[in-house]
């Protein structure tokens, strides 16, 4: 069974003139990767100055000059009128070979070859979403049919199983707590919230966006389409909403799954397989401050945050400057009559001018119409924020200086966002002594700023905090230092139980196994995905998956269901009646994992995170490269798995 995904462009209507309009706001290098693609003709990458990885994300001015940005203009117009003039076919794709000079083009640098084969599923060049359930004809029809699958949380991930389960024919039922689909992007819509990678990115790779208002677009457009999404797939009649699961048991090779339905009564139900999507950031982090049940004022968390909350003109105090806090403080200090900042660590920020940028109208236009265009787009926004990143985080033993920087390429990283924060800040040298990280960049994930955050700061009403909390009163914050600070409203932009994995909920495996208790601050999951004893069980987003040096986990949450999805063939094709991972092949994952983690800028010893156990161990983040993690999702062999028994 071939899956159709969305075409690799739309239909060229516009005229001359409209298309030449659109080109002066393509991004030249991208423009290259589709020129090729219409003509078939990779010569034109002979014709080019060549880029250095440095110019990766810059104009097309700066990285190829205008004289090259203008003849690739020329040759693509001509292309585009051409196409659309002719019987509107490409010519053959290009060669894997062929695609392996494109990359090394487009990001300045010799790619490794293991790249390839995940670009070109990127691609999808037969136009066909290869990470879908193939196979589905091939699998007992019988087998199939009798095969009911629990998904847990109708976000991102939990909506992706729902369609891959759809397409394979297995019944299912999606469970979700909030009344309606998007998990965290339901849950956080306060003032600013937006996603802080790319949002032609951060989105399924089988169904691209083409109109996206902005480049790092605004949590309602997110919400929307993961809404469309649900309905186009014909996902919604599969989800109980308002319903909550409190514990999976494993019994007889069935999960019977406690849910509490909307009215507070109690329900059993009984699954061959669950599927967690719950993620890591829905449960907030609110840290047991002094005092704190005296405040007498308005609290809130950012994920919890109530639209209706007045705090115009008042005094608002918000604590934490993680990635909410960065978005939300600028919305705050409009309209607060005094905003008083309580830092509890400070970050990296990393420049991003587009950040608040609209994606223009011709930059729409090339994205929908031109071949392949928005589809190496994706690429690169993926490796600039991504495994194109990854070399300054890595920890060079012999580097002389390891308390400033880990590296020689961590410290150029280090000297550019200090370059830059110290110039945001210029007339404040006060706040730059408080706001520079004294720790590696990247032992935090760096935050995105176009200047809006640090001018924030500078802001007149603007009180910056960097002395420890140290009670709450009926009206007041008091600092370490003995200062009060009178305040009307708090919000906690204070993180998630992020370490927490899949609590609430209670999960009991094979023998009785309470996967907390055996988990304890140390959670292991082969792939952050499937846990020893407890059979039929999986896991996306898991333990180990986090994107520490960058990316989107939405590709990762598809990358993630195809090895879930692989398992379940293996249960439905072959003589496994459960499907659970071997304990060895388990423990030998986690021990490279543990490894590969004391290698990396977030295990530094200056560095304090929710990424971390009490402590100080690193459980969320993955340090490997992103084609790693996609290439070994691939791999679903028996020989992973506990061999089924004959009795």
């Amino acid at each position: 069974m071939s899956t159709p995904i969305s075409p690799a462009a739309a239909p060229i209507t516009a005229d001359d003139a409209t298309i030449a309009e659109a080109l002066e706001d393509a991004n030249v290098a991208t423009l290259v990767m589709s020129l090729i693609h219409l003509t078939g003709d990779a010569g034109v990458l002979e014709d080019l100055p060549r880029p250095s990885p440095l110019q990766i994300a810059q104009q097309n001015e700066q990285r190829i000059g205008e004289p090259a940005a203008s003849m690739i203009r020329a040759r693509a117009l001509a292309a585009l009128i051409a196409f659309r003039d002719g019987d509107g076919t490409l010519p053959p794709p290009p060669s894997p070979d062929v695609i392996q000079r494109m990359v090394d083009y487009y990001i300045g640098e010799s790619v490794a070859p293991d790249y390839i084969p995940m670009i070109m599923e990127e691609l999808a060049l037969d136009g066909v979403d290869s990470r879908a359930y193939q196979w589905r004809d091939a699998t007992p029809p019988a087998k199939r049919d009798e095969m009911s699958v629990l998904v847990v949380g109708a976000g991102f991930a939990g909506l992706l199983a729902g369609m891959r389960l759809a397409e394979a024919g297995i019944s299912f039922t999606i469970i979700e707590k909030n009344p309606e689909v998007g998990g965290t992007w339901y849950e956080n819509r306060y003032p600013g919230c937006r996603v802080d990678n790319g949002n032609h990115y951060y989105s399924y790779s089988f169904a691209p966006n083409y109109d996206w208002s902005e480049h790092y677009c605004q949590r309602d457009e997110i919400f929307a389409y993961l809404n469309r999404f649900a309905d186009e797939r014909g996902l919604r009649d599969a989800i109980r909403f308002s319903t909550e699961v409190t514990e999976a048991r494993y019994v007889d090779r069935n999960w019977e799954v406690d849910i509490r339905l909307p009215d507070g009564s109690m329900e059993t139900v009984v699954f061959d397989a669950v599927i967690s999507c719950v993620g890591q950031l829905n449960r907030p982090n609110i840290p047991e401050f002094r005092g704190r049940d005296r405040f007498r004022g308005v609290a809130c968390h950012t994920a919890r945050w109530d639209r209706d909350m007045d705090y115009e003109g008042k005094r608002v105090a918000i604590i934490g400057i993680g990635a909410s806090g960065l978005q939300l403080i600028p919305e705050l200090a409009k309209k607060a009559e005094k905003l008083t900042v309580f830092q509890r660590g400070r970050q990296w920020i990393a420049p991003c001018p587009d950040y608040h940028e609209k994606v223009s109208d011709g930059q729409r236009w090339v994205i929908k119409h031109l071949p392949y265009y928005a589809r190496w787009y994706r690429f690169l926004v993926f490796w600039s924020f991504a495994d194109g990143t990854m070399p300054s985080y890595i920890v060079d033993p012999a580097w002389p200086d390891q308390v400033r920087s880990i590296s020689a390429v961590n410290e150029q990283l280090r000297q550019v966002l200090v370059q830059y924060m110290e110039g945001q800040l210029r007339d404040r040298p006060d706040l730059i002594e408080k706001v520079i990280p004294d720790y590696p960049p990247g032992g935090k994930r760096p935050l995105m700023d176009n200047g809006s955050w640090l001018r924030a700061l500078q802001q007149d009403n603007v009180d910056y905090i960097v002395d420890p909390i140290e009670e709450f009163t009926e009206d007041a914050i008091v600092d370490a230092s003995g200062i009060r600070h009178p305040v009307d409203v708090i919000v906690y932009a204070t993180g998630y139980q992020a370490n927490k994995f899949l609590q609430p909920m209670r999960v009991v495996g094979r023998g009785g196994t309470e996967l907390s208790e055996a988990w304890g601050e140390d959670p292991y999951a082969y792939l952050g995905i499937v846990v020893p004893e407890f059979p039929n069980f999986f896991i996306t987003y898991g333990p180990g998956t986090n994107n520490g040096h960058g990316g989107s986990i939405v590709a990762n949450a598809e990358w993630q269901l195809r090895f879930i999805m692989q398992s379940l063939r293996l249960m439905l094709e072959g003589d496994y009646p459960e499907i659970e991972i071997r304990k060895d092949v388990c423990d030998a994952f986690m021990w490279r994992l543990r490894q590969a983690q004391d290698r990396m800028v977030w295990s530094h010893p200056r560095v304090r995170s929710w990424t971390q156990n009490s402590k100080g161990k690193v459980i969320t983040n993955s340090p490997w490269l992103l084609v790693h993690s996609w290439k070994w999702a691939k791999e679903v062999t028996p020989e992973l798995f506990v061999q089924p028994t004959t009795d």
